[in-house]
Parts: structure tokens; C-alpha cells; sequence
């Protein structure tokens, strides 16, 4: 029997073997791949405890004027951070620590606070804004202060201080009250003595001005050591925000009411632009970012100016008899009273047992309403608000804006109050009175309007539109799309005749002596005192106490409100002393100045004052606070 034929090995066999040790072959390489090459990269990824994400902290938007001087910057800051993981015992090291670089016992409290409270490989940060020399000094302990780490970040800084205070205000270490009011916090709000906006406009751009966080991946070991870096991810700056604000304007302001309790806004009329919003005195917002000492922060709340008050937008004051060109608007577009009516001012209007007093003891006579404007006649607005009625002037209060909280990228902005019937009905549960609508008449009572709100209105007064205030130019280098106001609709001859009263107040009547004597820059203003307190019948018979016998806190507040130039306006501005006496004797010379300043894009010549003031001018000019040499426009910001 013949031995059967070995196995036959067919093409297709072949190509079957081929293809398996090919899969084969491939399948052997990418293992080899995966353990050799690839092995430290994948095995890390398979242990995830030993991948840490850190966030990077972004640099902050800076904030400038209109013409990019810098409000708020970035500067570089020294600080010592310790790790607790690293540190073993954090008291000992604190107290080594403590021997290079001075550590008080609050500081050494809040650091061992932090630390306990926060993960063991998370940096708290021991000491800021020290000089390079502490940094020098610690670097040079390092082998005895294991965990201290000296390192270089970023801190806020303004550099007008106290001039911008209110309106840029300061940064602040978030607290757990911060967060508490955050629905979904950002996790960079989380990273130990990280700063946000506190007040100002540092506090209502807060989200524009942070940026976005980027992040560190690092290798840590199971205890937490932080072994090597694995890879960076920058985040985004944020973004500058430039305000409309006038830095020397705003300055000269603060300057100008030095030794005052006051307020002046400065509005640009054609556009809204707010270019000073200066409260005196101010307060140096570089104090709170530096950590305000207790000394400095008692003598802040016990000062009786308030220097922490933005008197501009925050504080509501009766305007006194500002608010007298709004009630003749009123009546005007209500038909009440015509511009050639006259009322008779006897210097008082009685109303049952009561009298109503006019400022001027023995009266005007025959007033019509230039004169009523020129003068400050009472009695002429006693009878006007009453035959006008309360509905009627708050109507035209909020036209003007006033009774209004205005948009402004600021807190704690007042809206004020312009009341009217049904007003005290729901409050006060009381009807009207015809008493009330007298003391409407002539800006007190019930009435409430900030600095900020007057401006407004005397803008709205000066051109007949709907002035909006606006505080921020650009963002991110992007100006903010602007909308030229629309027409109030008022009747142009009421305001003319309004105008032309208030032209009066300023170059014939109580404004006078606060006139402004270049032709190319006339002004047009009303004075205002209002009272905040009660002057008794008894008082009355035996001589009303001056101001100037009054404790400070009792007496008149003094106002003032102008534009010019009265042909063509360009500026508008609103003024306060509190407890100041006299709107005419205190209140105007300084607005009069500020505006002049305003036109002039500087310190105004002296032939813009009346000849017979020029010399004291010039006297008072060489006792104002010598002014801050200005910033260098804003260029880049510093990164650590």
C-alpha cells in the first residue's frame, strides 16, 4: 500500500498565515508601545490621585480715564507662601519666619487658619508686598524654613489714591460672605487671599475685569509633594475697562473742596459723559489692599465727613431751591404760570396759623418768574407748587431725572425721592397738604436727590434732551456704542425762559459774586441752601441763629447748579458742602471754579474771574494742595 502524498501548502494558506503573523507582528509592536515607550505617561493617567490641577490666577483689566491714565494697575508684589505638607510643624517655621521678616500675632492667627482650613499641598500665602531684600533674606534661610516658598505675583495698586477713591474704589481678599452671595462661584475665588472688587467700580465690573484662571498640572506623590510640573495653561487676562472720567479734572475737584465735606459731578452735556465724580475728602483705597491698620480704619468711620461715603451717588440731600427751576417747568407746561405772571412776596405766605417764610425777611415785592429764579424768591414757589400741584412737579422731576437711579456701573447709587400723592398715601398713610406742596416748592420736605441726579438735570435744562449719565468709555479697547440723546418734548420757550432766569442768578442776582467774566464762557446757575433742621416760631421772634453759630452738623447745607456756556453748553455740574451756610457763598465759587477748569482743559486764566477776585484767586490757588504729578498713560500690565 503506497504511503499517502504529504500535505500540499496552498497559495491561499500562505496569504492566510501571512495576514495572522502580520496582526500578529502589529498587535506586539503597539503592545511594546504602550509598555515601553508610552509606560510612564499611561500608568500615570491609570493612577489619577497622582494628577493635580492647580489654577493659575489671571492678571487683572486695568482701569484709566478717558485718555488711558492708569486708575487701577498691576504691579508686581514679593510674597512668602508656606505648604503644609511640606512645612511639618507651620507654628515653628512661622516663628523662624517671623525672625527674618516682621510677622504680627494677627497675621500669624489668620496664616495658621488658613492653613489648617485648606488642603496640605495648597500654598497659603504668610506675607505680601515685601521688598526684594526680605525676599534676598528668606532665600537665603531656605535650608530652615522648609515649605516657605518666596515668590513674585501680582497686586493691585492706584495710583491717584485718594482723588478716585469712590469711584474705582479697591480689591479685596474673598471672603466667605463674598461666596455666600455667588450662586456657582468660580473656582478661582477659592484660591487662598485671592482678591475681587470690593467697592467701585472694581466691585460692578468685577466679572469683566478678572479674566478667566488658567491651570498647572503637576505630579504630586501619595502625600501630597508636588514632585514635577507636567504641563502649563495660560489664562485670560481680563479686559480694561477706561472711564469716562477727566483725571486732572477730578483731581483739581478733590483739591478744590479740600477741608470741605462735599461732592461735585461734572457732566459733558453733549454725551453724557460723567468727567469728575469727586467726594470729599476722599479715602486712599491702596490702604485697604495693603491691609488697613485698625488706627487708620477708626479714624475713617469716626471721622463726622465721612470720608468713605460717595456723597456723589450715594448721598440724597433736599436740593433747596435748585430744585425751583423744575417747578417752573412745571408749571409752565401745566399752563399754571406764564414767564410775564407775577406773584407778590410779602417774605412770608400764610396758610391757616402757620407762615411760610421767604429767606429774605422783609420780601421781593412783585416777582415774575426771572426774578424769582434771580432771587430765590420763596413765596413766588409757595404759590406756583400750589397751583401746580404735586403730581405735576414729580412728574417733571423724573422727566429731568431726578427720582431716578441712574445706570452706572457704581453701588449703593440712590435713587432719591421725588414724592408725590399717591407717594404719601401708601407711606405715610396721610393725604396731601397744601403745606407739603409749599415745601415742595422750594426743594425740602419730602425731596431727595444726590449730587449726580442734579447734574443731570441741570444737563437736561441746558440742551432740552434726555441726557443719560455714562461712566464707562471702552472695554477690552472697544468703545461702548453711544446714542445721541432724544428731545424732552418740553416746550423750547419754557425752557429758554428757565434758562434765561438761571443766566440771571449767575451775572445779576444771588450767584453774583461767582460769576465767570470771559464773554466766550458765561454761566447760568441756582443757588441753593437747604435746612436740616427746624427753625421754631420762637426762634424766629427773637433772630434766626446764623450758620456760622451753629455746631458744624446743624447747619444750612449749601448747593449749587450751573452749565456753560450759556449760548452753547458743553458742561453741567452739581455741588454740595455739607453744613455749608450759604448755596451762593459757598457752593458756587467752588462749582464756578471747577467749571472753569472744565473749559479750559486746565488750571483757567485769571481774566476769566472778575477783576476785583483776581488777586485773591490767585491767593487761593497758592493755598490749594499742590496737585499729584499725573501717571504715565497705561501701557501693558505686569505678569508674574
Amino acid at each position: 500500500m503506497s504511503a499517502a502524498p504529504p500535505p500540499r501548502i496552498t497559495r491561499r494558506a500562505l496569504m492566510l498565515l501571512g495576514v495572522q503573523l502580520g496582526v500578529v507582528g502589529v498587535l506586539g509592536w503597539r503592545m511594546r508601545d504602550l509598555q515601553v515607550r508610552q509606560h510612564e505617561h499611561y500608568a500615570m493617567l491609570a493612577d489619577e490621585n497622582r494628577i493635580n490641577l492647580r489654577l493659575i490666577p489671571p492678571a487683572r483689566g486695568t482701569i484709566t480715564d478717558r485718555a488711558g491714565v492708569p486708575l487701577a494697575i498691576n504691579r508686581r508684589n514679593y510674597r512668602v507662601s508656606l505648604v503644609r505638607e511640606q512645612a511639618g510643624d507651620p507654628p515653628a517655621i512661622l516663628d523662624r519666619l517671623g525672625r527674618i521678616i516682621p510677622i504680627d500675632a494677627e497675621t500669624r492667627e489668620r496664616a495658621l487658619r488658613e492653613i489648617a482650613t485648606h488642603s496640605a499641598f495648597v500654598p497659603v500665602v504668610i506675607a505680601e508686598h515685601l521688598t526684594w531684600e526680605d525676599v534676598a533674606r528668606i532665600s537665603a534661610n531656605a535650608p530652615v524654613l522648609p515649605g516657605v516658598v518666596a515668590e513674585v505675583g501680582l497686586s493691585r495698586s492706584y495710583p491717584l489714591g485718594r482723588d478716585t477713591g469712590h469711584v474705582v474704589g479697591y480689591v479685596g481678599p474673598v471672603s466667605e460672605s463674598d461666596l455666600a452671595k455667588i450662586e456657582d462661584p468660580d473656582p478661582v475665588l477659592r484660591i487662598p487671599r485671592f482678591q475681587i472688587g470690593k467697592t467701585g467700580v472694581e466691585q460692578r465690573m468685577e466679572d469683566t475685569l478678572r479674566g478667566e484662571a488658567g491651570t498647572l498640572r503637576i505630579e504630586v506623590s501619595a502625600a501630597g509633594r508636588v514632585m514635577r510640573e507636567l504641563g502649563r495653561a495660560e489664562g485670560t487676562p481680563g479686559q480694561d475697562v477706561a472711564l469716562t472720567l477727566d483725571e486732572g479734572l477730578q483731581s483739581y475737584a478733590m483739591r478744590r473742596m479740600e477741608g470741605e465735606s462735599a461732592a461735585a459731578a461734572v457732566i459733558d452735556v453733549t454725551n453724557g459723559d460723567i468727567v469728575a465724580l469727586a467726594s470729599a475728602p476722599g479715602f486712599d483705597p491702596n490702604s485697604f489692599v495693603f491691609g488697613i491698620g485698625v488706627a487708620e480704619w477708626n479714624s475713617l468711620l469716626e471721622d463726622e465727613y465721612r470720608p468713605l461715603a460717595a456723597k456723589t451717588v450715594a448721598g440724597a440731600y433736599p436740593p433747596g431751591s435748585t430744585f425751583k427751576p423744575v417747578v417752573a417747568l412745571a408749571a409752565l407746561a401745566a399752563g399754571t404760570i406764564a414767564p410775564g405772571d407775577r406773584v407778590h412776596c410779602a417774605g412770608f405766605t400764610q396758610l391757616g396759623n402757620r407762615r411760610f417764610h421767604c429767606w429774605k425777611h422783609g420780601g421781593h415785592g412783585s416777582v415774575d418768574l426771572r426774578k424769582s429764579l434771580s432771587q430765590s424768591c420763596d413765596c413766588y414757589y409757595y404759590e406756583v407748587a400750589r397751583r401746580t400741584g404735586a403730581d405735576a412737579i414729580a412728574a417733571m422731576a423724573r422727566r429731568l431725572g431726578l427720582g431716578y437711579r441712574h445706570d452706572l456701573p457704581l453701588p449703593a447709587v440712590t435713587a432719591g425721592l421725588m414724592p408725590d400723592r399717591a407717594w404719601k398715601a401708601e407711606t405715610r398713610k396721610e393725604s396731601w397738604t397744601v403745606g407739603d406742596s409749599f415745601n415742595y416748592g422750594i426743594g425740602q420736605g419730602y425731596t431727595l436727590a444726590s449730587p449726580l441726579q442734579l447734574a443731570v438735570m441741570a444737563a437736561r435744562v441746558a440742551t432740552g434732551t434726555e441726557v443719560a449719565p455714562r461712566l464707562v468709555r471702552a472695554i477690552g479697547g472697544v468703545d461702548l456704542p453711544f446714542e445721541p440723546p432724544k428731545s424732552l418734548g418740553l416746550d423750547p420757550r419754557h425752557l429758554e425762559a428757565v434758562r434765561n432766569g438761571m443766566f440771571a442768578v449767575s451775572n445779576e442776582g444771588t450767584a453774583y459774586r461767582s460769576r465767570i467774566a470771559d464773554p466766550a464762557m458765561l454761566m447760568a446757575g441756582k443757588t441753593g441752601t437747604s435746612q436740616v433742621r427746624v427753625i421754631t416760631a420762637a426762634e424766629r421772634a427773637r433772630g434766626v441763629t446764623k450758620n456760622e453759630q451753629l455746631p458744624w452738623n446743624r447747619r444750612d447745607h449749601a448747593l449749587f447748579i450751573a452749565f456753560a456756556p450759556y449760548d452753547k453748553p458743553r458742561y453741567a455740574i452739581a455741588q454740595i458742602v455739607e453744613h455749608g451756610g450759604g448755596g451762593s457763598a459757598v457752593a458756587a465759587p467752588i462749582a464756578r471754579d471747577i467749571l472753569l477748569y472744565a473749559l479750559c482743559g486746565g488750571e483757567p486764566p485769571l481774566e476769566a474771574y472778575p477783576p476785583e477776585q483776581r488777586k485773591s484767586i490767585g491767593e487761593q490757588r497758592a493755598r490749594m494742595p499742590a496737585a499729584e504729578a499725573a501717571p504715565p498713560a497705561a501701557g501693558t500690565r505686569d505678569r508674574a
